[in-house]
């Protein structure tokens, strides 16, 4: 069985080497452009270049992230960034977009492609599509559960990756529109503002009165993931790689975490057990957490996949307030505290956090306090006696993390043989395991005339191999007895060989470019009005009311209704598992693609579709209609029609919502169980006091924009400039006067 991989990030240089330093496998890092962390530093395309070389160096692969949804205006430059990456060598890409997976892989067939867990492949049919399309590696939804993952992994040849450390999104990732439709900053475009992680209330509605049920505040901010001591269960998968998150961390995060989890890979696979220390659990508290779970991989309950209390990291407790005196608060101490150590005083009204420059116990100045101590220490602020008082950085910590950093230099461990023998050339001999070296003397060795090189004496110079990267595992010398060979003749051959195995480690890969091509079928400029719609009363509404198709998601009221024409069943975009249906579908993720090949299909608004070639690429599968995303402003719909028309010179089918209250996510963890409530009357409040409506349905939870979306008035725009089709989403009955 393969070694699984340990993919570690890494949001600038800095990060990548400290990552490769702890021993990980490969590293996932993003440019400046296209990279769903674009407020972490990433990398200059000079820096690309200087991040794959040094990684190659040490068998370490680099991803790299081209993973948002691309606009039609950034096609051109898109696809010249891509074609810079393959010609200097990245060992695969990350993407998201399905018109970019298509353009890319037919323009350059030999380029590896992973599918970025924004692409939302949460189930088997999806896995199935993915391996169809050409990609090598999918990066499974971090709400995949371990039992399921058995499922795909004996169904399916493809590589998975699973996220195993690090921030979770409440929302399954590249389904979230929430920052983007609040505020103008897109998820799938890399620039989240982490909306779910502010403070919201969670109200009941009866008419004009709200009740608060909440008592914490941060209802959507979720915990990180741990899943170190469940190391072993995702190796026995067959899982192929286990990701850490963090492009946005600190260096000394990326260090602690990857060597951690390496630790407990290499225990696993030498002793068939996760060989963890409670020392080791400690550290990754201290250097980052938002309180840990084991998530959906390992199936927690929803009350431990949030941290309601507070969104940032929560340190370590080291005491409590006992004091207050004007500018300076005492502490007493139930863990050790250094200078130079952040702290943070959790209050009611305001947390405080300092760093601690000076500390005093019994009125002295000192470096340290320990256990049982009272320190004072002065801050600015006032707090509660029996504040709760958290380390936020260890200092301590991050001295042993800089110091293991320069004293245990990772080194790739080579084997060597010379064979030194009179009469003939030196022959030296080095493999790393897969490449082999062989370097030879310009001069015949000759016999000693005055003094002798022994065994010892090669030895000692061929092992001092300096600031390189190689140490020898094992070296045996061949030689006759009475012999003399030059220093500077053994430092050359060494020299020569470690050069030429840096050349062949920094390997070039097999760059090659063909022309795109695709057979896209052509259809009929008519106009089509549709309505989605929630319960029957909607319908009664509808029955005799001009409309071309009806959306139905309710496997009751479709039941109820099925006999009408005009029904299309929806499908949810989270599918589980699939029934047989005989009608159109109007499908919202991609394994109902691979499931529903014999159907009409309509494709959702969650499938991010925002260019020409993702139209293209989804009619050429069978879809007969698409609907665009949220995301497009008008112009760039005009883009996007107008680049399909002329490159292919067809007319596409599309819909868009030009109606209705925005879905802006969906997510497994559903707040309305956790706080044991049903019903379609809560909604969220944010300090702005709008409300966002909450449903709940087979088990997950859906959240809707405050506001509705209104284009009622712009339909013959629209259809002027190649829209076909456009639907009116219902989801309250007040809204039902729109039908008339």
């Amino acid at each position: 069985m393969k070694k699984i991989e340990l993919l570690a990030p890494a949001g600038n240089m800095e990060s990548l080497k400290v990552a490769i330093q702890a021993g990980c496998d490969a590293v996932y890092i993003g440019g400046y452009s296209y990279s769903a962390r674009s407020y972490a530093d990433n990398f200059s395309d000079e820096e690309i270049i200087e991040a794959i070389n040094y990684a190659h160096l040490y068998g370490v692969r680099v991803y790299v992230t081209v993973n948002t949804i691309i606009y039609e205006s950034e096609v051109t430059t898109f696809m010249n960034y891509v074609d810079f990456l393959h010609k200097n060598n990245v060992d695969a890409l990350l993407i998201q977009d399905l018109g970019m997976l298509d353009l890319v892989h037919k323009t350059y067939p030999n380029l590896e492609l992973h599918a970025s867990v924004q692409m939302h492949i949460h189930n088997l049919e999806g896995v199935k599509l993915a391996e169809k399309l050409g990609l090598k590696r999918v990066v499974l939804a971090r709400e995949t559960s371990i039992d399921l993952i058995h499922q795909i992994k004996n169904n399916s040849s493809i590589e998975l990756e699973v996220f195993g450390h690090g921030a979770l999104c409440i929302s399954y990732s590249g389904q979230c529109l929430m920052s983007s439709l609040i505020g103008n900053r897109s998820g799938n475009r890399g620039s989240c503002a982490g909306t779910c992680r502010l403070e919201y209330d969670l109200i009941e509605k009866k008419g004009s009165q709200e009740t608060v049920l909440n008592k914490d505040k941060y209802l959507l901010s979720t915990k990180d993931l741990n899943t170190l001591e469940y190391v072993g269960h995702i190796i026995d998968e067959g899982v192929a790689s286990l990701k850490i998150e963090g492009r946005m961390k600190r260096p000394e995060y990326i260090y602690l975490v990857v060597s951690i989890y390496r630790k407990a890979i290499d225990s696993y696979y030498n002793t068939g057990h996760v060989i963890i220390s409670d020392d080791d659990k400690l550290e990754l508290l201290k250097i980052y957490n938002r309180k840990f779970t084991k998530g959906f991989l390992f199936n927690e309950i929803s009350s431990n996949i949030v941290n309601q209390y507070r969104p940032n990291h929560q340190g370590i407790k080291i005491g409590n307030v006992i004091k207050q005196d004007k500018n300076f608060v005492y502490i007493k101490l139930i863990s050790t505290v250094n200078q130079e150590d952040g702290i943070r005083i959790l209050n009611n009204h305001a947390d405080i956090g300092c760093t601690l420059n000076y500390i005093y116990v019994n009125n002295k100045l000192v470096n340290k306090a320990k256990n049982g101590d009272i320190i004072k220490i002065k801050i600015k602020g006032k707090v509660d006696i029996n504040d709760v008082v958290v380390k936020t950085t260890d200092s301590e910590q991050l001295k042993k993390i800089h110091s293991n950093l320069e004293l245990k230099k990772r080194k790739v461990k080579i084997k060597g043989q010379l064979f030194a023998y009179i009469n003939r050339p030196i022959l030296l001999t080095i493999t790393d395991g897969k490449n082999q070296i062989e370097v030879k003397s310009d001069v015949k060795v000759e016999i000693a005339k005055t003094s002798i090189i022994s065994k010892s004496q090669i030895l000692k110079q061929l092992n001092k191999l300096g600031e390189t990267i190689y140490e020898f595992a094992k070296l045996d010398i061949e030689c006759d007895d009475n012999i003399f060979i030059s220093i500077k003749l053994l430092n050359e051959l060494r020299r020569d060989a470690i050069n030429k195995l840096n050349s062949l480690r920094q390997y070039k890969t097999n760059y090659k470019k063909e022309v795109y091509t695709i057979d896209v079928p052509n259809f009929e400029q008519k106009y089509s009005l549709n309505y989605q719609i929630n319960n029957y009363k909607q319908y009664e509404q509808l029955k005799n009311k001009k409309s071309d198709n009806i959306y139905v998601q309710s496997d009751d009221l479709f039941n109820l209704i099925a006999q009408d024409s005009r029904v299309i069943k929806k499908l949810p975009r989270v599918m589980e598992s699939y029934k047989e249906y005989h009608k159109d579908l109007l499908i919202g993720e991609l394994g109902s693609i691979n499931y529903y090949q014999k159907n009409n299909l309509i494709t959702d608004f969650s499938f991010n579709v925002v260019n020409s070639y993702t139209v293209a690429f989804l009619h050429s599968l069978g879809i007969k209609k698409i609907t665009l995303s949220y995301e497009l402003t008008d112009n760039q719909i005009i883009d996007l029609i107008t680049a399909y028309k002329n490159r292919y010179q067809k007319n596409p089918n599309l819909e868009i919502i030009i109606y209705g209250r925005e879905e802006m996510m969906i997510s497994k963890f559903n707040l309305l169980k956790m706080y044991h409530k049903k019903g379609d009357n809560f909604y969220l409040k944010d300090r702005y006091q709008k409300l966002y409506k909450i449903i709940e349905d087979n088990n997950l939870m859906y959240i809707y924009n405050y506001k509705v979306r209104n284009n009622l008035l712009k339909c013959s725009y629209y259809y002027q400039i190649g829209i076909n089709s456009f639907r009116i989403n219902l989801l309250d009955d007040k809204e039902i006067h729109i039908i008339n």
